[in-house]
């Protein structure tokens, strides 16, 4: 047969939409022509397909002339995924592989010129499309990848995943001969333990550690402003340490981002991490996007993690800015004038700067160089919209070092971890998210004040000044306190509380 076809799936934002790989050999000059809106990488593959084939004993028919094309031709085609699919597309075309044989299975891979496979991005999301593609029939489709990648893609538990390390077992394996590809199962990968620095480890800083106790359990963004060296970047990095433990789809999610751009280890399954990119990072950096490809940013990265960022006001402004519409609804969409993507952007973040640009401002022992006018715009560099999706502005103090060394350890991340996944339990069980995420009648329903708390709300709201979406901020968050009091009803202390969490840079 002169003709065969092949099934693979392409990459687009987060999804993986299919692409059928047709190879046709035909008598006349010899050549070997991609069509179907290959980029660069694709029509290299040329190269590494025939390399793979003659250096693994297989042939290639250099007298033909071979057409690959990759339907459908308008969807663009990128990475050496398609490298496996045209190879065997050429045996199968040359009838050294039935076309049965290739019936409901899906190939991806990049391959080595030796015929090695190598891993490819995206095999989570490749897949959890199999699944979606045809749910009522999963247990029938193969997913064909390099070993690497199937380790990954059969965490999604959606397919018969199939792992080869070149090119000769997957051939052995749809000619049922020994020495053949196996199939991967997902009892061999358990889920990461969760490691880190300790909570015990910083000593002091009782107002921050209870704020960040309070953000880990209700999803609340935070700001710490502090003098440098006072801490804020310790307590960053311990905050993982006190969030519950991702659920199954919460991994899978984050799991199927950093799979996307090649960052995804099957080893740290289920593990949390924290994200820091630099003060100098772009706006696609941040957010995603990209003059070509559409990548995710650090935002999608970070996804069910945190994303910390250092030194906030020393960011271009216009990059803080890309972050008001993910912080309130946990998507960034992105588009583009030849094509669009949405990617997940349900992450924590955790800020931090200085009060001033000397950074001692209301110092203990240092006095501040900073005129008010130079303060002002150092603190300006922030806006008011984005400081109001920051639910807690905590101040972070400096400790002297005299004091510091006399004070006493305090809780570790286990200690207030377990508090925090006990209020976790309960908004989950309540409402099914955390309070961060309540909007309209959830919110109004889950945070209903009696006559007292309502009249004290009311006239703090008047005073300073504040908007609506300060006053759900500061419910969110007194919502918050009350779980970890154990508390059915929101009292006057916890909105108190909650006030006093939104007042490190004069804010509400």
């Amino acid at each position: 047969m002169s003709l065969a076809q092949v099934a693979s799936r392409a990459l687009l934002g987060m999804e993986a939409p299919p692409v059928t790989v047709e190879v046709h050999l035909s008598p006349g000059l010899p050549g070997f022509t991609i069509v179907g809106l290959p980029e660069a990488e694709v029509r290299e593959a040329r190269d590494r397909v025939r390399s793979a084939l003659i250096n693994s004993g297989l042939g290639f028919p250099s007298n033909k002339r071979i057409v690959v094309n990759l339907a459908p031709a308008d969807l663009p085609k990128e990475s050496g995924r398609f490298d496996l699919p045209i190879a065997i597309g050429l045996l199968a075309a040359q009838g050294l592989i039935a076309a049965e044989r290739l019936r409901g299975h899906t190939f991806a891979g990049e391959l080595s010129l030796t015929g090695e496979l190598r891993p490819t991005r995206g095999a989570l999301a490749m897949a959890c499309a199999l699944t979606l593609h045809a749910p009522e029939a999963h247990e029938d489709l193969k997913l064909v990848l390099p070993q690497a990648s199937a380790e990954e893609a059969v965490l999604a538990q959606a397919s018969t995943v199939i792992g080869a390390r070149d090119l000769l077992q997957v051939v052995a394996y749809l000619l049922e001969q020994d020495g053949a590809a196996q199939r991967v199962t997902a009892g061999a990968v358990a889920p990461a333990h969760s490691t880190g620095p300790d909570m015990a480890e910083v000593r002091g800083h009782s107002a921050a550690k209870r704020a960040l106790e309070i953000a880990a359990a209700g999803g609340h963004h935070v700001l710490m402003v502090g003098p440098p060296g006072s801490g804020k970047s310790m307590l960053a990095q311990r905050f993982v340490g006190l969030l519950p433990p991702l659920t199954r789809e919460q991994a899978l999610e984050s799991a199927s981002v950093l799979s996307l751009v090649g960052r995804f280890d099957p080893a740290q399954w289920g593990r949390r991490f924290v994200r820091s990119p630099h003060h100098t990072a772009s706006a696609v950096a941040l957010v995603g996007g990209g003059a070509g490809t559409i990548r995710p940013g650090e935002i999608s990265l970070a996804t069910h993690n945190v994303l910390f960022l250092d030194e906030l006001p020393e960011f271009d402004r216009s990059v803080l800015e890309s972050l008001r519409e993910p912080l309130e609804t946990g998507r960034i969409h992105i588009s583009r004038a030849a094509r669009q993507a949405e990617f997940p952007a349900q992450f924590q973040l955790i800020a931090a700067m200085n009060p001033c640009p000397c950074g001692y401002l209301g110092h203990a022992t240092r006095a501040c160089r900073c005129t008010p006018d130079q303060i002002a715009r150092y603190q300006g560099r922030i806006s008011g919209p984005l400081l109001d999706r920051i639910d807690i502005q905590v101040e972070v103090g400096a400790i002297a070092p005299e004091t510091l060394l006399q004070l006493p350890q305090g809780e570790t991340s286990a200690q207030i971890a377990s508090r925090v996944a006990a209020a976790a339990d309960i908004q989950i069980a309540r409402q099914g998210m955390l309070n961060a995420q309540l909007q309209g009648a959830a919110l109004d329903a889950q945070c209903a004040l009696d006559a007292a708390a309502s009249a004290f709300l009311s006239q703090a709201m008047t005073r300073l000044g504040a908007s609506s979406r300060q006053a759900h901020r500061v419910l969110r968050l007194a919502r918050t306190i009350a779980d970890l009091a154990g508390s059915q009803s929101i009292a006057l202390p916890h909105l108190a509380e909650a006030l006093q969490l939104r007042r490190a840079l004069a804010q509400v």
